[in-house]
């Protein structure tokens, strides 16, 4: 057998006692430093995109964490299938998290805000579309025109804080069929005509109502997207040759409801239309490789689809928006 024989310097030997006391001293000498303070909560997040030479802004209004998804999601599917597409997917079978993305978009002339979020009586948790607002470099008191989507309250919950509308310069634009649905209603006839009651029919008098193919501004365009609810509308932004789609609620996760368009979710009121415009409208995005601001989107909700046998595949924009 050969003999390995390592042989050290008498100065190799010297710096490792050395370096052995030196670590042995400020063990014992240095001073022990307690917790650095916690810094508290941080601004709420906004993320920035250019489509030609709009500017686009998603401000993240919070998240809410829930359980058992299937009361909500997938309600249609039987639970082995559910766990069989969260496996490939790295979900959890038992809880969920659903976040909520108004979007801010800056023509060059105009500040447009498009839903409000969940409103100042759901914080911490959501309800920061003001502070996103302000963390985007905005006031308030600077959006030209809020648009609503649709009329559910974690759309138009932003409206009114304080009793006074939290846009006080802003005109309001909305789709005709939507706001007349609901202001046929008995106000006290649940959340939602209870909310638009003290949120939206206050400021009708500033609303412009439209109509499937309707103008918000130049280069922001209207499209009938019903199902989720009877008026429900989404957005095509387009400037400059490039355009990007608002999609509000067509889609309110990006496995569930974009890989399984016809999988029913407790929200969409008529179930059988929500999934008819899940499939027309991400067909659309997906033939002409437009990207989409989805607002129940994981963070910042920007993205594209692919067609993928029956359904779509969700691609997270990275910097494509930016270049």
């Amino acid at each position: 057998m050969t003999e390995i024989k390592v042989e050290l310097t008498r100065r190799a030997a010297l710096l490792g006692a050395g370096g052995a006391l030196a670590g042995a001293s400020l063990a014992g000498t240095l001073p022990v430093h307690a917790a650095a303070e916690k810094q508290g909560a941080l601004p709420a997040p906004v993320a920035r995109y250019s489509v030609g030479g709009f500017e686009v802004t998603t401000l993240h209004d919070g998240a809410v964490s829930l359980q058992e998804p299937q009361k909500t999601f997938a309600m249609n599917v039987d639970a082995d299938t559910f766990a069989a597409t969260n496996a490939e997917n790295f979900l959890p079978n038992d809880n969920f998290q659903i976040s909520f993305t108004p979007t801010l978009v800056n023509t060059g002339s105009e500040l447009v805000l498009f839903d409000t979020g969940n409103g100042e009586g759901a914080r911490p948790a959501r309800g920061n579309m003001r502070s996103a607002l302000e963390a985007a470099g905005y006031s308030p008191s600077q959006v030209d025109i809020v648009v609503l989507t649709h009329m559910h309250p974690d759309h138009v919950g932003g409206l009114m804080e304080g009793g006074a509308p939290t846009f006080p310069n802003a005109r309001y634009v909305t789709g005709q069929k939507e706001y007349d649905f609901w202001a046929a209603m008995d106000k006290e006839a649940n959340g939602v005509t209870k909310l638009l009651a003290s949120n939206v029919t206050p400021l009708a008098d500033r609303m412009t109502f439209l109509g499937d193919g309707g103008s918000v501004t130049g280069g922001i365009t209207a499209l009938a997207a019903n199902g989720h609810t009877p008026g429900h509308m989404i957005y095509m932004l387009e400037d400059g040759g490039k355009q990007l789609a608002l999609t509000a609620d067509t889609a309110n996760h990006y496995v569930w409801s974009l890989a399984h368009p016809t999988w029913e979710v407790r929200f969409d009121m008529d179930k059988e239309a929500a999934a008819a415009t899940r499939k027309s409208v991400f067909s659309m995005l997906a033939a002409d490789k437009i990207p989409f601001v989805g607002y129940h989107m994981p963070f910042p909700a920007v993205g594209y689809v692919e067609t993928a046998g029956e359904g779509f595949r969700y691609v997270p924009a990275s910097y494509q928006l930016s270049l």
